[in-house]
């Protein structure tokens, strides 16, 4: 069971068919998963109809509508500025910037091969196509961050189908493993054992102990306390 804006679903059943993974929505087992809820869903009016159908009832009129662990007026603030910034316009896409950022990207991945293939496999010639080529490849990063988060165009599947070009095609890696790890990282940002970019030690990251076990045991070793905070529901 989830809240989201006071009313509570069961969606236990659905989870394993919601369109961002299991995972995620299965962090926000027992919590008030309204925030995350709108920040993850453009067209919210479509995806609410099919919450009708997982609807059970909704909170007792003394249960906040808020995660315990949260700042009541830290929330409020939050949800206020992005109002004011959705009413400004600030997250429409500009279309000709990222048809500009993709142009380079080919542009500059282009130069890379063309200077090895007409001047050779020197030293100058390699190190300015490496220049080239590295650049853009870290572009690219960043440019399919951008359409992970279907932020590009309106419509997920174009953000979704330019997505798999950029990464899968120009840059070799999976599209759905990226989106898989980074959309749980934005449900749960630096919540231990449900964020996985704090579960990369020891294979990618060798120094030291586990900051986000150690960090865990120094907050909570006196009480035992879990990330998920179980509601009363009517």
């Amino acid at each position: 069971w989830l809240v989201i804006d006071r009313k509570v679903y069961d969606v236990s059943k659905f989870s394993k068919r919601h369109p961002g993974g299991s995972r995620v929505i299965s962090h926000y087992a027992g919590q008030d998963a309204t925030d995350a809820f709108v920040a993850f869903h453009n067209d919210k009016s479509l995806v609410k109809k099919y919450l009708k159908s997982l609807l059970i009832g909704e909170l007792a009129p003394d249960q906040p509508s808020f995660e315990s662990n949260k700042k009541k007026s830290l929330l409020e603030d939050f949800r206020e500025l992005r109002c004011t910034i959705e009413k400004m316009g600030l997250l429409r896409p500009n279309y000709f910037f990222f048809f500009v950022i993709f142009l380079h990207l080919l542009v500059l991945e282009a130069a890379a091969w063309l200077v090895l293939w007409y001047f050779g496999t020197s030293l100058v010639p390699f190190l300015a196509g490496m220049v080239f080529f590295t650049t853009a490849q870290i572009q690219m990063g960043w440019f399919q961050h951008d359409l992970g988060h279907c932020s590009v165009f309106r419509r997920p599947r174009w953000n979704h189908l330019l997505q798999v070009v950029v990464i899968n095609l120009l840059k070799g890696l999976p599209a759905s493993w990226w989106n898989h790890l980074h959309n749980q990282h934005h449900a749960k940002p630096n919540c231990f054992r449900k964020d996985p970019d704090l579960n990369m030690h020891p294979l990618l990251f060798s120094l030291g102990k586990t900051l986000s076990m150690e960090v865990w045991k120094s907050r909570f070793s006196d009480r035992k306390l879990d990330c998920d905070m179980y509601i009363i529901y009517d």
